[in-house]
């Protein structure tokens, strides 16, 4: 008897470990795929679309196994769930799915490159994607951790029964999530193990911005900038983690003056005298991640520009000081857009920092528009970024159309971002990348 088509695909798809470079390689091929699937099947979002499996990869030209691992992923978020476990390639199925549901579970896995697709703009206003956006993070802050006996080993990896190790830390973060607070949930803390391997990622991270700082100059092109740091970070057995991230095309982000971020290197860009210019570094090294970016003045600049560039690292330190364990990331938040704002600055508001180390980007978003007590509990373990974009002028934001990357402040002042990384520990943090 032949297998069954989805046990078929588990076999093979999973033996690719996103931590190195061909599971990585694996998986960004695939979610390409299941991303023209959704762009199609959205852009038609009242038509009913059934088959059998054979039917509809031919429909969206796409492989049997790509279409059974499609079809294993929508399937709860379906109107009527599909016969999984036994389908063959002539089996009837359908993708009759529940908008609203199929929203939130995109939401819940994290797949920022599905609920960001604009076919969402026709079927929900941007209000309903907000309301959809909160319900399903509210829904996942409360801890249901497995049962786990206090003298059974510690699941974080330490070798020491759980009563002797994290029992205390899960009770807390539980009485904290009854409290009304939101709480990181137990992917978002970081083993040991983890830390060690995100650290080694960073290693490479700061000698590629070391490196650039001792070698930008007025005449260079981003382009090479660009260069360097691919040649540099595969040299170190990294991986640059930009690369190919979601559709974007290089290896760093250079942002030069009004550019808020996602500058694309080009060689029609060259570094003059006067200029100020954000470098955006992020590295994957064994399958961790690591991230942060500087800012640069090349050259002489003038006063305001300069101001500009101090002010913006002194937000990111003020809010550095405000990370501690069983804090909250609105007082780190709040710390940077008083400093900011009492220097006749603005902070971007859609768009900010988020975690960071399994994934490039992970829960929680960082923003910078918040208050003392709010937001996400910081736990000893977590890793995120803090990275505020300050604008001289405005706090107006826009998309280059073109590209859809390249984001530029409204008025043309000139912006700044300075991004550390930074982990929560048991007496304060550690800057990992910076």
């Amino acid at each position: 008897m032949n297998m069954a088509l989805l046990q078929e695909w588990r076999d093979y798809a999973y033996k690719f470990d996103d931590r190195t470079a061909e599971g990585q390689q694996f998986w960004l091929n695939y979610f390409n795929i299941e991303k023209g699937i959704y762009e199609k099947l959205l852009a038609d979002k009242d038509t009913v679309v059934s088959g059998t499996v054979k039917e509809l990869a031919d429909k969206y030209q796409v492989s049997l196994m790509e279409m059974t691992g499609f079809l294993d992923g929508i399937d709860e978020s379906l109107k009527e769930r599909n016969p999984l476990e036994t389908m063959e390639e002539d089996t009837p199925v359908n993708l009759i799915f529940d908008k609203e549901l199929l929203y939130k579970n995109m939401v819940d896995a994290k797949a920022e490159w599905l609920y960001e697709l604009p076919q969402w703009d026709a079927i929900f206003t941007p209000e309903k994607r907000k309301e959809l956006y909160l319900e399903q993070k509210k829904s996942g802050t409360v801890v249901k951790a497995k049962k786990i006996g206090r003298n059974d080993p510690c699941p974080c990896g330490s070798g020491k029964k759980y009563k002797a190790c994290h029992a205390a830390f899960d009770d807390k973060l539980a009485r904290l999530a009854q409290e009304g607070h939101v709480v990181p949930t137990h992917d978002l803390i970081k083993t040991p193990d983890q830390i060690a391997g995100i650290k080694e990622s960073a290693k490479i991270n700061v000698a590629v911005l070391d490196y650039i700082e001792k070698n930008i100059h007025a005449g260079m092109n981003t382009a090479e900038i660009d260069k360097i740091v691919y040649d540099m970070t595969t040299s170190m057995g990294g991986i640059p983690a930009p690369l190919n991230y979601e559709g974007y095309p290089y290896s760093v982000c250079t942002s030069v003056n009004e550019q808020v971020c996602h500058g694309f290197p080009s060689e029609k860009v060259i570094l003059k005298e006067g200029d100020i210019i954000n470098v955006d570094c992020s590295t994957i090294l064994n399958g961790y991640f690591s991230d942060s970016s500087r800012m640069f003045c090349i050259g002489e600049v003038s006063p305001e520009k300069k101001k500009l560039v101090q002010v913006t690292k002194e937000c990111v330190e003020l809010g550095l000081k405000e990370v501690k364990p069983w804090g909250f990331l609105g007082d780190m938040g709040q710390a940077v857009h008083d400093h900011a704002y009492a220097n006749g600055y603005t902070v971007v508001r859609e768009i900010g920092g988020h975690g960071v180390g399994l994934e490039f980007h992970e829960e929680p978003w960082v923003g910078y528009n918040s208050k003392r007590g709010t937001q996400m509990v910081l736990a000893p373990g977590m890793i995120f970024t803090i990275e505020p974009m300050v604008n001289m002028g405005g706090v107006e934001i826009f998309i280059d159309e073109e590209n859809d990357w390249e984001v530029y402040t409204e008025d043309g002042m000139p912006s700044a971002q300075w991004e550390i990384m930074v982990l929560v520990t048991e007496n304060g943090h550690e800057v990992l990348s910076w």
